[in-house]
């Protein structure tokens, strides 16, 4: 009580400020942040100080002159890419980088889950550990060496492929002529080599399940057909879609090394095997053309950025648990 007989009144505390709360969660957390360091600094020399590239997809590039000193064209770069209707280089491009990484995306993690499925179900662990490393091999053979490979089977001249057909009695076959079995040929080699290494990730998951439900399951008389469908399947869906949006958000790059080494510089199967990461590798070392490449990167890059976000959107409005924002 004050000596005029009014009571005393609480002052209400100061509201902290924006700003102070922000520097004081940096100063709380400090070691956090300060951990987060290198890669911000990654990214900011790797992935935004090169965004200034994207200039050169409004300049016809002189060498001479350099990227601010040649003359802006605007979007005639873009123009020369989509030119030409249904034959034009955007539509055959975007429509073999999407379906090829479509296949890769959805039939690889299928494949994937189901051999992660079936190796989780074995009792014995040697097998489990034999079958792993065999699986996960292929994973560290380089691009260039599955190129050779495919060319040494399904060369014309001296290929595995021609030899069996000619000790059989058969016609020769020159494989490298035939467009329609390339598709078929790259989905084959690619889920040769990425499987196993995708099928480490699904396993990791299942590992991590609570055991006591399939205890329970199995008190309750389940199988393991049941157990598969009612409780791994059900528990494996979260880690399945968040891989195939993150998958997703690079729908648009089309696995160079893959193809290049694969299909290499055969022009008969730029049609049906050609993608925008090896056009543009093209672009860049066989004709010089700064403009063009760089605005088929930019395309790339944006049509990508859209589609991930429309997924996404799908996705929120399905399962909203699952959706990556």
């Amino acid at each position: 009580m004050r000596k005029d007989g009014k009571a005393k009144t609480k002052k209400a505390p100061k509201a902290r400020g924006k700003t102070g709360g922000v520097f004081q969660e940096l100063y709380k957390h400090r070691s956090l942040y300060l951990m987060t360091v290198p890669a911000l600094i990654f990214f900011l020399i790797f992935s935004y100080i090169p965004m200034a590239g994207i200039y050169y997809a409004f300049v016809d590039y002189d060498f001479s002159k350099g990227i601010f000193g040649s003359p802006f064209v605007g979007l005639k770069n873009f123009l020369y890419f989509v030119q030409g209707g249904w034959d034009a280089p955007i539509v055959y491009l975007t429509r073999n980088t999407v379906l090829y990484n479509l296949v890769f995306i959805f039939l690889g993690n299928v494949i994937q889950c189901a051999f992660a499925i079936m190796v989780s179900i074995v009792a014995s662990r040697v097998f489990k550990r034999v079958t792993q490393s065999i699986m996960l091999l292929p994973y560290f053979v380089s691009y260039v060496i599955v190129g050779t490979i495919a060319y040494n089977i399904f060369n014309s001249n001296y290929g595995v492929l021609n030899s069996i057909i000619s000790a059989l009695g058969g016609q020769e076959i020159n494989v490298y002529m035939m467009k329609w079995v390339w598709p078929f040929i790259i989905v084959f080699f690619y889920l040769w080599k990425g499987t196993g290494y995708g099928m480490v990730v699904y396993l990791a998951a299942i590992t991590g399940f609570d055991q006591e439900i399939y205890e329970a399951a199995k008190i309750d008389g389940c199988n393991s057909i049941k157990e598969i469908r009612y409780i791994t399947l059900p528990l494996l869906k979260p880690t399945f879609i968040m891989l195939v949006l993150f998958s997703l958000g690079g729908i648009m790059r089309g696995q160079f090394d893959l193809f290049y080494n694969l299909v290499q510089r055969n022009g008969q199967l730029f049609r049906v095997t050609d993608v925008l990461d090896t056009y543009i590798y093209r672009s860049m070392t066989v004709n010089f053309n700064m403009g063009t490449s760089t605005a088929a990167g930019v395309y790339q890059s944006v049509f990508g950025f859209i589609l991930v976000l429309i997924v996404n959107t799908i996705i929120r409005k399905k399962s909203p648990e699952n959706a990556l924002f």
